[in-house]
């Protein structure tokens, strides 16, 4: 009876552990539930004993249910990972490359690595999209990139695998003929509040009706990185940039480092991180490539 378990029984089991109910589940496996309860049925029955206790209103794991849920993850995650394998291997050298990179990524870091992927892969087109927010998980999750270096977006998107690249300071800043350059120490959320600050925006709707770092009741919104900085040269506003785009303009007295609150948003930085659809990995390519971002 146990050689004739399925993955698809385990995936069953699994979502019926997590949803909390066999309707829910059905719902995150577009199932009806009665198949999601003929399903685990034919599991119980193949096992010898019952995973769920179903007296209540919602079914609950029971005990030799709990003992065999990780055991189910394990295995079928280990066939997840190796059909991943599998896939890339087939696959063999990526015909192109397409990365989507957050805006925040150190510039320089960046086309150092693209500098050695031209001379390691030099017939292999390289297609980079740069955006912010969830504007650099849209074209992974649209399946038109294979990788994305996430940072600004602080979430891994649910179906991805990430592993960290690096991590990039971030300033708050304002021209000196801004209010707020001449305040004494650190200044009170309540008083940078009520000056405009300069958000990047996303250009997806990923995060619609989110904010990050915003702490002003009046905020301009951009969606280019470039116009923030120099809107804030300009002494439209204030706002947080990555250190390494303005530490010339600190040089210069250009634009001014203040210190809000220490409990203000944001803090010090972003964790930069290369994330991929887990059931579809990067080829030998995207691997090299990623590794390259950590080595630069």
């Amino acid at each position: 009876m146990l050689d004739a378990m399925s993955m698809d029984q385990l995936r069953t089991f699994i979502a019926a552990a997590d949803e909390g109910s066999f309707s829910a589940a059905g719902r995150k496996l577009r199932r009806a539930q009665s198949v999601v309860s003929t399903t685990l049925a034919n599991l119980e029955q193949q096992v010898g004993f019952a995973l769920f206790e179903r007296t209540g209103r919602y079914p609950q794991l029971t005990e030799a249910g709990r003992a065999l849920l990780e055991q189910a993850r394990a295995t079928v995650g280990g066939m997840d990972a190796f059909k991943a394998k599998a896939r890339t291997l087939a696959e063999g050298l990526e015909p192109e490359l397409a990365v989507a990179v957050d805006v925040m990524f150190p510039i320089a870091t960046l086309t150092a690595a693209v500098q050695a992927f031209k001379a390691e892969f030099p017939t292999t087109p390289l297609r980079l999209y740069v955006e912010a927010l969830g504007a650099v998980v849209q074209p992974l999750l649209a399946g038109s990139c294979r990788v994305a270096i996430i940072g600004s977006l602080p979430e891994i998107p649910p179906g991805c695998a990430a592993e960290f690249l690096l991590s990039v300071k971030a300033v708050c800043v304002v021209a000196p003929c801004h209010p707020l350059a001449a305040a004494p120490g650190e200044i009170p959320q309540a008083e940078a509040a009520q000056h405009v600050q300069l958000v990047l925006t996303d250009r997806s709707t990923l995060t619609a009706g989110r904010n990050f770092g915003v702490v002003a009741a009046q905020t301009w919104r951009l969606a280019d990185l470039g116009a923030k900085h120099a809107f804030l040269r300009a002494g439209l506003g204030w706002g947080y940039m990555p250190l390494h785009m303005v530490e010339e303009d600190l040089r210069t007295g250009k634009l001014v480092r203040i210190a809000l609150e220490a409990h203000a948003p944001l803090g010090p930085g972003f964790s930069m991180h290369a994330i991929h659809m887990r059931d579809h990995p990067p080829g030998p390519a995207g691997r090299w490539f990623i590794n390259q971002l950590k080595l630069v």
